[in-house]
C-alpha cells in the first residue's frame, strides 16, 4: 500500500504542478475558459463573469501550491482534502460539459494540451480514483526532511507564482502554445490542402404536416414537404480537415480583406477584441507608435469585434489615425492576450507580438 501511494502521490503532484504552471503561463487565457462555464448556457453563473481573471489566478496558483505540498508531505490531512473536493467538482463539471456538449476544451493544460471534453472527463476519472488513494493511505504520506523549511517553501513558492502570474499579465505569456506564435506563417495556416477530407453533415428537418410533426433527414437540400416548417438540426456525421487557422478574417461593409493585408511586407495589426473593455493608457501608448510606424512606411490597422459606435468613439478620443476592422471575438483573444495589442507581420509571417505595455519595443 505504502509503494502505491507513493506512485499515486508523485504522479498526482506532478501533474498538478504541470496543469497549474501551464494555466499559470496564460491566465487570462484560462479566465475566457471559465468565463465560458460561467455563462448561461452552462453553470448559469453569470454573475462570476467578472471576476473570472481573479478565480483564475487563484484557482492555478492554489494548484500548484497543492502540487509542492503533496511533494513534501506538508499538511497532509488539508492537501488530500482540497484535492479531493478540487477533484469531484471538476470530473462533475467535465461530465457535465462531455455529456452536454457544453464546453469543447476544458483548458486544464490550457493551449499546450488541448483535450476534447470526454477526454477530460476520463483524466479526471483517473484522477478521482488515484487520489482517492492518497485520500485513504494518508497516513503513509510521509513529510520529506527537514520539516521545519516546508513553509518557508510553501511561502516562496507562493510568492513566485504570484509575481509570475503578474508579469504575464503585465507583458504576454512567456510560452506562446497557440496557432498565432511569432514565427507563424498564417496564410499556410488557414491552408486546406487538396483532397483533404471534408466534413459531412445530417440536416434534420422538422415540419407540422396535417397537425403531426414530421422530420425528414437530409444531407443538405431543403426537402419538398407540403406542411409548415418547424426548425432544423444539424448533427455532424464526420468530421473534416480543420487547418490551424480557421477562424481569422479581416472584414468590412461585408467584403473580405485577409489575404490582401496579410501579402503585405509591412503591416502592423493593432487588436482590441472589445473595445469598451480596452484599456486606456494602451491606445494612448499604441497612437504613437502607430504613428511612427506609418511614418516608415507600415500599413496599420485595427481589428476588432465592437460595432461602430465604439469604433468611432475610441478613435475621437484617441485621434487613432488607422481604421478598425471586423474580425471574430474569440479569434482575438486567440491571437494576443492583450487588448488592446500589436501584433507585426511581413508576407503573414507574425515577426512580433507585443502587449500595449510594451509598445515602444515595436521594432521598425
Amino acid at each position: 500500500m505504502k509503494i502505491l501511494v507513493t506512485f499515486c502521490r508523485i504522479f498526482v503532484a506532478a501533474l498538478f504542478l504541470f496543469s497549474g504552471f501551464i494555466k499559470l503561463n496564460d491566465p487570462l487565457g484560462f479566465s475566457y475558459k471559465l468565463q465560458e462555464y460561467f455563462g448561461e448556457g452552462v453553470l448559469n453563473l453569470e454573475f462570476l463573469i467578472p471576476y473570472a481573471l481573479l478565480i483564475a489566478v487563484f484557482l492555478v496558483i492554489f494548484e500548484i501550491i497543492l502540487g509542492i505540498t503533496l511533494i513534501l508531505g506538508y499538511l497532509p490531512k488539508f492537501t488530500v482534502w482540497s484535492l479531493l473536493l478540487m477533484i469531484v467538482f471538476f470530473t462533475f463539471l467535465t461530465f457535465y460539459s462531455a455529456y452536454f456538449n457544453k464546453v469543447t476544451d476544458c483548458g486544464c493544460f490550457g493551449d499546450a494540451l488541448p483535450l476534447t471534453p470526454w477526454e477530460s472527463f476520463t483524466k479526471d476519472l483517473i484522477l478521482l480514483v488515484l487520489i482517492l488513494m492518497l485520500f485513504f493511505g494518508k497516513k503513509y504520506i510521509t513529510p520529506i526532511q527537514p520539516v521545519s523549511v516546508h513553509k518557508w517553501i510553501v511561502f516562496a513558492s507562493f510568492t513566485l507564482c504570484l509575481g509570475f502570474a503578474y508579469y504575464v499579465l503585465m507583458h504576454l505569456p512567456v510560452f506562446d502554445f497557440r496557432a498565432y506564435k511569432e514565427g507563424t506563417d498564417m496564410l499556410k495556416g488557414m491552408e486546406v490542402p487538396e483532397g483533404a477530407p471534408k466534413a459531412e453533415f445530417a440536416y434534420h428537418w422538422k415540419f407540422n404536416v396535417n397537425g403531426e410533426e414530421k422530420i425528414i433527414t437530409t444531407s443538405g437540400d431543403y426537402p419538398k414537404v407540403e406542411g409548415e416548417f418547424i426548425n432544423v438540426e444539424t448533427e455532424e456525421l464526420k468530421e473534416g480537415y480543420e487547418p490551424a487557422i480557421h477562424d481569422f478574417a479581416i472584414e468590412k461593409n461585408g467584403k473580405d480583406y485577409t489575404v490582401e493585408f496579410l501579402k503585405k511586407e509591412k503591416l502592423v495589426m493593432v487588436i482590441a477584441y472589445n473595445l469598451s473593455k480596452s484599456e486606456g493608457e494602451g491606445f494612448s501608448a499604441i497612437k504613437e507608435i502607430t504613428d511612427k510606424a506609418k511614418s516608415q512606411g507600415y500599413t496599420v490597422i485595427g481589428l476588432t469585434a465592437s460595432g461602430i459606435n465604439d469604433i468611432s468613439h475610441i478613435r475621437a478620443k484617441y485621434d487613432l489615425d488607422f481604421y478598425f476592422f471586423a474580425t471574430d471575438e474569440t479569434a482575438l483573444k486567440t491571437v494576443i492576450r492583450s487588448n488592446p495589442g500589436i501584433v507585426k507581420l511581413k508576407y503573414g509571417v507574425i515577426q512580433q507580438k507585443l502587449h500595449w505595455n510594451d509598445a515602444d519595443k515595436l521594432s521598425l
